[in-house]
Formats: structure tokens, C-alpha cells, sequence
């Protein structure tokens, strides 16, 4: 299957040689940038030709009456008006919902996660905090909604905007769909099983058309701790928590303790969505979509105007699932739209070696989603959409981390990052590398364009990975420069290119960052470099303004394995006086003009 080029590609197999050897030139038409080259250091680097501005980074003001950023006096109050930690996913909104505006509008910031070591002096342990260093950490994820504007080629934060916010995990929000209302869901905080608090592990998310934001609920079980051996909830709690105690906050509030509270990480796992333009507004859970470890939400208007979601489940031999809404989207009613993700039909795949795709439906009742498996209702299968998948026999993937539509031609695209836990006897057609480092890039399609249709044809757009050491599949023309390591999130631009952000290519030697390819044609999956990240950072969240002027990218975790005292990089501002801080990059093309051009 693998051992000769198909459609401008080709499938090369490890030499002596470090370096990729292109076999023919190939200039791609619309990416005409200078690449980058590989390498790994304390810096933020872009193709030749480009500018980087830092927008806005942890600590950062976003309200005017923010106070300055210290690290040595961190407290609960002031991260509550300042920018969050490990900024992930990003979504541009402009401020009218079907417009085209490009230098003005909302961004909303996922704040994934903490990085302890290099947010404290002393680098204390993430388990060990103190009850006031704990609100700290606490005050610091979820997520930022702030207004941006482009004036005279700079970027900036409006700090008086009244639609600046911060929502956390204390935020007040809603469960709507299926679940909602479910006696599983009654918690010590949440008496009728609709109201919850608050979002975090915030990973990708997506915009939807009609201009709220999506935010997917992943890597949620280590913020929780307590006995579990004697649960209830064991058989549900098996199959979704990987780890526990990764944090201090369940020795400090009993909502995050499964012994006292069980029903509270049945609370998390969701796809949220809010209405950025209401700084008062409830942020929505809509779990019709299903719990798992979302990485994001891609959202699609079918033909018909039913729409569409995919999402991706974040860990090894998990699944892509598919979303299709109950109602149809209503041109100029936000209103209506705005309520489109609480009913519907969840799908989840499978991929057969005959490059067709089926799409299994999770509804209650039906093939052995019944009781004698264990489910009463479809609240227990949204709440336990993994469970569910592993019984309708759905594919086993190797980390499904962003699932996006390309609006330019209607296909799907899925980053699947690795999995170095699959053996020679557990790989597939979509999944054909055992001790997977490298991971992949498969490309999913309606052959007739409806995206509700139950089968789909599939097939493999990238085989990751340095072609010097492993099995790969990209473009017979690819530079030494051009090869990645760990697809994770993805964008396209307004021709359709596929520009691909990584987590992990510095276990290959090379600094993440953000490469970018045609998706059609003569240089399909010939890969550029176009960002490198400082050391210890991923690159998440790409996303263009809609006339692909400006990109922003999130550096994530600069400096990751080192110490507040001792980092790796100072990135950004290189002083002795601040630490390493994630932060909101936004990048131009010196001069103006499409990026890629």
C-alpha cells in the first residue's frame, strides 16, 4: 500500500542519511514563502518575509483596572483580571457574525492547563499547593474573551472593552441536551443536574457560523483526587479517567474529591459553547455532542442546513465522532441558531481497509446500546460515549486531536498525533505504524457532498515523521526542512491550505511549530516550514482572519521541563525579572498580503 508514489505523493522508507532528499522540485502556487529551517533554541522564529508581534501573554492586563502583572505577588483577585496560563485554542470573531472584517473583533483563548514549575519561585509540586496558591492556579485556567484591534500594523488589546472577560472554572453554566437533568448528574453544587460550574482543560474548540465559540472540556480527570476503588460511578470512571491527583484542588474543596462528590467529573467533558458578544451570558455544555476528551469542535452547515460537527477524542485508541443537528441552521436567526447544538444525532467512525467510512449512531435502544449493556437512557450514552463506541465496534485511533472541515472543498481533515503504544498486531488501514512516535493526517469525504450520509469514502493525507528514521508519507518533493513530527491542530486558509501546528517534534530533534501544504493538486502534501516555537513550547490554536492577513498562533508551555529559577528560554520578554510565559503570537506579511503568498 505504501511502497510507491500515488497522486503526487510518495512513500519514503529510513536511509543512512539525516536529511530527506528531495526527489523533484515542486513549487507549490499559493505557498510561495522562503521556509524555514529546522532547528531548536530559546527563540520564536517565522519564514523570511513575516513579522511576529507577542499580542498578550500570561499576566497580561485585560481589563483596565488590571493590575500589573508580579510574579512574586501572585493572587486570586489579579489573575481574574489578567490573561490565563497555557493559552491553546484561539478563535477570531468579528464583531458582526457574517463579516468579512479582518482588524477588528473578539478573540477567544483556551487556558488548557498549568505549567506549577515555572509559575511559582519555587517551583513547588502541582499536587502541594497552598489554599491561596491553589485559587491562583485555579483563577488562571479556562478562558479569556478579550477585543482586538489592528492599528497602523500593530496589533492591541482594548482593555475598556465591555466585552472583555474572564471565564473559569467558577463560572456559572448550563448542561443542555440529552444529559442534562440527569440524576447522575446531581451534585453537591448542582441539586437539579442543569446547573454546573465553571470549564477547564480547555483544549481546541472551533467558531461557529453563527459566532459564538466552542470549547472542548479534555485532559479534565487529574484535576480531581479521592478514593475511588468503591464508586458507583467505577465501571464509567474506568473507562475515562486516566490519572488522578494531578492537582492540589481536591485537598482544598470538596467539590473536586470523587469520594465526596462523585457526580462533579461527569460535569466535565463537554463541548461548551458561549456567546462571546454577551459578557453576561451562560456558557452552554451541550452534551448531545457526547463526553469524552474533546480536543475540539469543527462545525459545518450541511447543504440541506442541518449542521454538522466533528470532533476528535485526545487519547490513544480513541475515536472521531460526528454531530448532526436535530433543527436546521436559520439564516439571520442567531436566535434560533444559537440553540442548534442541544439536539441532535452523535455518530461515531469506523474505517474500513476499503477506503469507505461508517458513521455508527449512538442512540439508545438500538443494536447493544440497551440495558443489558448496561445503558438506561440516552443521558448514559452521551455520558459515556466511549463506552458506547467500544460496543458498536468503532475505529481505534491513534490520538484524534483536531477534526476540521475545510471550507474550500468540504473535506475532513483529522491530526492524528501518535501512538507509541500500538503494536504490529493492532494496526490498521488508518493506523498502519506500529510504536507510532510520528503520527498522521487522514482526509474524510461525502462522495455526494452530504455530510449527513452514514458512509464516506477516507483515505491517508500524511504519514508524519523524518524520513531519514521512519516510514513516511508526504509529497516526492519535500526538503530537508519540510518533515513533521506529531500533527495536532490545524487551519485553513481562505484557498483552502492546510496549515498544521505539532506537539512533540522536539522528541524528533526540532522545534514544534506550524507547517503548511496544498491540499489538491501538484504539490499536495508537500509540507513548508513556516514557525518555530522557543524550547519546551508547543504551537496550538492557528487561526486566520478571514482574509488570511493575519494569523495567530498560541505558544504553549515555553521552556516545559525546566524551572521558574533555571528556564530553558525566557521567552518572550528574555528578562531576569519574569519568567517564561505562554502568549497570543499574531503574524504579517511585511508589507501586507495573504500569509503563504
Amino acid at each position: 500500500m505504501y511502497g510507491a508514489a500515488v497522486s503526487g505523493l510518495a512513500v519514503t522508507m529510513p536511509s543512512c542519511s539525516k536529511k530527506a532528499q528531495p526527489i523533484e522540485a515542486v513549487s507549490p502556487q499559493s505557498l510561495s514563502f522562503t521556509e524555514l529551517p529546522h532547528a531548536l533554541d530559546e527563540h520564536f522564529a517565522v519564514a523570511e518575509g513575516y513579522s511576529a508581534q507577542v499580542l498578550i501573554a500570561w499576566g497580561d492586563p485585560i481589563f483596565a483596572d488590571a493590575p500589573k502583572f508580579d510574579p512574586l505577588n501572585q493572587s486570586e483577585e489579579s489573575q481574574l483580571k489578567q490573561f490565563g496560563y497555557n493559552n491553546d485554542y484561539i478563535g477570531f470573531i468579528p464583531f458582526a457574525a457574517d463579516s468579512s472584517e479582518s482588524e477588528h473583533g473578539l478573540l477567544a483563548v483556551n487556558h488548557e492547563a498549568t505549567s506549577i514549575s515555572l509559575m511559582f519561585p519555587d517551583s513547588p509540586a502541582a499536587d502541594e499547593l497552598s489554599l491561596q496558591r491553589t485559587l491562583v492556579d485555579i483563577a488562571a485556567h479556562g478562558l479569556s474573551v478579550v477585543e482586538v484591534k489592528k492599528t497602523d500594523n500593530a496589533w492591541t488589546v482594548v482593555k475598556d472593552s465591555k466585552f472583555n472577560r474572564r471565564i473559569t472554572p467558577n463560572t456559572e453554566m448550563r448542561m443542555t441536551g440529552a444529559a442534562a437533568g440527569d440524576s447522575r448528574l446531581i451534585t453537591e453544587d448542582s441539586k437539579d443536574g442543569v446547573f454546573t460550574l465553571g470549564t477547564y482543560g480547555n483544549c481546541a474548540g472551533g467558531v461557529t457560523p453563527w459566532g459564538t465559540v466552542l470549547t472542548a472540556e479534555e485532559n479534565v480527570d487529574g484535576f480531581f483526587g479521592g478514593d475511588i476503588s468503591n464508586s458507583k460511578e467505577a465501571k464509567s470512571f474506568k473507562r475515562f479517567i486516566a490519572y488522578l491527583n494531578g492537582k492540589s484542588w481536591w485537598k482544598h474543596f470538596s467539590r473536586w474529591n470523587l469520594q465526596k462528590n462523585p457526580g462533579e467529573i461527569l460535569h466535565m467533558g463537554w463541548i461548551v459553547e458561549i456567546d462571546p458578544f454577551d459578557p453576561d451570558s451562560v456558557p452552554m455544555k451541550r452534551t448531545s455532542l457526547g463526553r469524552f476528551k474533546h480536543e475540539g469542535c469543527s462545525v459545518y452547515i450541511n447543504h440541506d442546513k442541518h449542521v454538522v460537527g466533528y470532533c476528535g477524542d485526545d487519547a490513544r485508541f480513541e475515536y472521531i465522532y460526528k454531530f448532526v443537528s436535530k433543527k436546521k441552521y436559520q439564516e439571520g436567526n442567531r436566535a434560533a441558531n444559537m440553540r442548534l447544538l442541544e439536539e441532535g444525532d452523535l455518530f461515531v467512525a469506523r474505517f474500513l481497509d476499503d477506503g469507505s467510512l461508517q458513521w455508527l449512531p449512538l442512540i439508545y435502544g438500538e443494536g447493544p446500546l440497551t440495558s443489558e449493556n448496561g445503558f438506561t437512557s440516552q443521558a448514559d450514552l452521551m455520558i459515556d460515549a466511549r463506552l458506547a463506541a467500544d460496543l458498536l465496534g468503532a475505529t481505534p485511533m491513534d490520538r484524534p486531536e483536531d477534526v476540521e472541515v475545510n471550507p474550500a472543498n468540504g473535506r475532513v481533515y483529522a491530526m492524528l498525533t501518535n501512538n507509541s503504544a500500538r503494536s504490529g498486531e493492532q494496526i490498521d488501514s488508518a493506523n498502519p505504524r506500529a510504536n507510532n512516535g510520528d503520527g498522521q493526517i487522514i482526509e474524510f469525504w461525502p462522495e455526494d457532498g452530504n455530510h449527513r450520509a452514514d458512509t464516506f469514502k477516507w483515505d491517508l493525507f500524511l504519514l508524519a515523521g523524518d524520513p531519514a528514521r521512519t516510514e513516511t508519507q508526504y509529497h516526492s518533493g519535500i526538503s530537508e526542512n519540510g518533515w513533521l513530527s506529531c500533527p495536532d491542530n490545524c487551519a485553513f486558509d481562505k484557498l483552502g491550505n492546510l496549515w498544521i501546528a505539532t506537539d512533540g517534534a522536539p522528541g524528533r530533534g526540532v522545534a514544534d511549530g506550524v507547517w503548511a501544504t496544498e491540499v489538491s493538486g501538484s504539490a499536495k502534501g508537500l509540507t513548508k516550514r513556516f514557525v518555530r516555537t522557543p524550547k519546551g513550547a508547543e504551537l496550538c490554536g492557528p487561526f486566520f482572519t478571514p482574509d488570511s492577513a493575519n494569523f495567530f498562533c498560541a505558544v504553549q508551555h515555553p521552556a516545559a521541563g525546566s524551572t521558574y529559577k533555571a528556564p530553558s528560554t525566557r521567552w518572550p520578554d528574555f528578562s531576569e525579572d519574569l519568567p517564561p510565559r505562554p502568549a497570543v503570537v499574531v503574524i504579517t506579511k511585511d508589507g501586507g498580503g495573504r500569509i503563504g503568498s
